[in-house]
């Protein structure tokens, strides 16, 4: 009841418009239980009549005959092999898997599941969730072992889709019967609204990407020439779209589900084409897409919800509805093309030297249509595909041509090119991130908003925090996200600052967490502010600041320079902590997996990463001791690996800085002579130029 209480309470806090909005959307989602049968037991007739069509023979071939963004007709192998090397190979072997029901998935490792698939079962715990209304469905416990995710991925079914690319790589049919019995299964048992595959409409929405593009791939298949099967199939495929309509996450702060919501519905229209409904919910969802870009997406082309992750995701939930309009010959307005551009330059800015990206915040793999064979954190395509549909050759002079993504989405077969993405060191000043780079040196840091403007959503308590990589070795490394409601516990450690790379006092958050099941939202204490942002041919220089610790009775405020020196491959990190009274203070540095400490005497330690020696030296008052210790990275969702942590920290005592300079041992003198130039010419504010180098 107190739960209840509260959630009341805090509902009655928020505008009269938002609490009606919010009521009116928990009526029709409770109403639309007294239709739930009569859509479950839809009939053909009713389907035709939906989708102007004469019968079923009809409507099939009709539907066959639209276009569709994603390629879908038989591919010459040979020639698939000889421009993507080793691509074909991968496709089979993981169509083997998928056919045998072996799947791995939010790392989980291989599992098979076995020859009936349970769509209900979290195969990671073994609990499942009873088929029931959507609604009725208590799917977040934090009591019970489970993680709801396991089986929302399952059912998105793109482990299919290497089955499919198989199809047309080889015609064989095998391929074809085995997709139409996992649909077959799937519809069987998940009812329309009746299991918990249904209980959050952005994976309804999902589906309709995945589903859509199977029925392109197959619908000339001899094994889906079944009349039932077709009926059941499409009759599924529209209550898809109808349900992300009557039950779309629309709320006064939108985010990535209400996107995906609105992407499907673009997806759905376009696909069964005639008919009022098709052709409202593709209009609907467009012009919600419209409404939504430039309230998520910074106008310098970063996702509000300030993780790079879901940029990725809300990036392609923009890219791929627009895509599917210019096939079918509809524009795209030019303020949506430029802000998808915009995505495409902070994409390529955040690229480190080797085609990673920095782990930051959340992160649960979440693609819409993946296609390609790159590694997971690996964004560069995305650059690709919005300047194929923007109609561009390339951004900042600088084409991906990763290849197979872009080939699956209708490019010209093109042999893959080594492209690590931009190269300039840029500012992101609205999203708030800033990108020092050079040749192979890259440091990303934050200081911007937590995300979902103010609320938290897929932020973390980073503000100030880095990633670094020097001289092409990846040294200083974010830790990720690992899970969600798999542990509460877990969810709040990786979000929390004592895993970013910020200084925190007194054992405090940079912004307060609500409660330990709030796991999307956060108090916005740590209002952040850029002092300084200087680039030149030599040195690039950050300086920055939060107000989160200004809540505490002795307020503090923390200031953090960073001055990346390109010729030395140096770093310089100076964190000023400047407020009375006395604090405890901790300062780490999460080193990457691969990184190993060697030594530590005095005020140096020598590190070694891929056959490389950095040297880390730092001055501090004597109550700062250095600590070595045992550190967690989780690279990707569900998967967790051992790292090394450095933590500068000291008991409570009168604020004094602290400075650490970190560079390739060769170059570390060289690189200290000159760090006194480089800083005084930041102190007498010289004259650099500043923005874009």
């Amino acid at each position: 009841m107190r739960d209840w209480i509260g959630t009341i309470k805090r509902g009655l806090r928020k505008p009269p418009r938002v609490i009606f909005a919010r009521l009116a959307t928990e009526l029709n989602s409770e109403l639309q239980r007294v239709f739930v049968q009569r859509r479950r037991r839809m009939s053909l007739h009713k389907l035709l009549k939906e989708l102007n069509a004469p019968d079923l023979v009809t409507l099939w071939a009709r539907l066959a005959s639209a276009p569709f963004p994603a390629r879908s007709v038989s591919i010459d192998r040979d020639l698939y092999e000889r421009t993507f090397p080793g691509a074909s190979t991968r496709i089979f072997e993981q169509a083997e898997l998928a056919c045998a029901h072996r799947v791995d998935l939010l790392g989980s490792g291989i599992v098979g599941l076995g020859e009936h698939i349970n769509w209900s079962r979290d195969f990671k715990t073994g609990h499942s969730w009873d088929r029931k209304y959507f609604r009725d469905i208590d799917y977040n416990n934090p009591e019970r072992p489970s993680d709801v995710k396991t089986v929302w991925e399952l059912s998105r079914l793109q482990w299919l889709i290497p089955v499919a690319q198989a199809y047309l790589l080889c015609g064989d049919e095998r391929y074809a019967s085995t997709v139409k019995t996992v649909l077959s299964c799937w519809i069987e048992e998940n009812p329309y609204a009746g299991s918990v595959n249904w209980a959050c409409t952005m994976e309804v929405a999902l589906r309709i990407f995945t589903w859509s593009w199977f029925f392109h791939v197959f619908h000339n298949s001899p094994s889906w020439e079944d009349s039932v099967f077709r009926e059941n199939f499409l009759r599924t495929l529209f209550l898809h779209v109808q349900f992300t309509e009557l039950h779309i996450e629309r709320s006064d702060i939108n985010g990535n589900h209400y996107t995906a919501d609105a992407a499907g519905l673009v997806f759905g229209g376009l696909f069964l084409g005639e008919g009022g409904k098709p052709r409202h919910w593709a209009d609907e969802g467009w012009r919600i897409l419209n409404e939504e870009i430039t309230k998520q997406v910074f106008s310098d082309g970063v996702d509000f919800e300030a993780s790079i992750p879901y940029h990725r995701l809300v990036a392609e939930l923009f890219l791929l509805p627009a895509l599917y309009r210019k096939t079918c010959g509809l524009t795209t307005e030019e303020l949506y093309t430029q802000r998808l551009q915009a995505m495409a330059e902070f994409t390529l800015a955040y690229t480190k030297p080797d085609g990673q990206v920095p782990l930051w915040g959340d992160a649960d793999d979440a693609r819409s249509l993946p296609f390609g064979g790159q590694p997971l954190n690996d964004h560069r395509y995305l650059a690709d595909l919005i300047s194929e549909m923007a109609g561009h050759p390339g951004l900042s002079g600088s084409a991906c041509k990763l290849g197979e993504e872009t080939f699956w989405w209708g490019g010209a077969p093109q042999t893959q090119k080594n492209i690590t993405g931009n190269s300039l060191s840029a500012a992101f000043p609205q999203g708030g991130f800033y990108v020092m780079r050079q040749g192979g040196d890259h440091v990303f840091v934050d200081c911007g908003p937590i995300g979902l403007a103010g609320r938290g959503g897929h932020g973390h308590n980073d503000c100030l925090s880095f990633e670094a990589v020097l001289d092409g070795v990846n040294l200083i490394t974010d830790c990720g996200a690992n899970v969600y409601t798999a542990s509460y516990r877990e969810r709040n450690l990786f979000r929390s600052t004592a895993y970013h790379n910020t200084p925190q006092i007194d054992g405090e958050e940079i912004n307060r967490f609500i409660r330990p099941d709030y796991l999307w939202n956060m108090h916005y204490d740590a209002v952040p502010e850029v002092i300084e942002w200087k680039i030149s041919d030599e040195i690039a220089l950050f300086q920055g600041r939060h107000l989160g610790y200004t809540r505490l009775e002795f307020p503090v405020i923390p200031t953090r320079t960073l001055l990346v020196d390109f010729t030395h491959h140096g770093l310089y990190i100076e964190d000023d902590l400047v407020g009375a009274g006395k604090h405890a203070v901790s300062i780490p540095l999460h080193l990457s997996p691969q990184v190993e400490v060697l030594e530590t005497s005095g005020l140096h330690a020598i590190l070694r990463a891929e056959g490389s020696l950095f040297e880390v030296s730092w001055q501090a008052s004597p109550e700062y001791v250095l600590e070595v210790s045992e550190a967690r990275v989780s690279p990707s969702y569900g998967v967790v690996q051992p790292a090394i942590k450095l933590r500068w920290y000291r008991e409570k005592s009168t604020l004094t800085p602290l400075k650490v300079c970190i560079s390739p041992q060769a170059s570390h003198g060289a690189f200290l002579s000159v760090l006194p130039t480089h800083l005084a010419s930041f102190q007498k504010n010289e004259s650099w130029p500043n923005g874009k180098r």
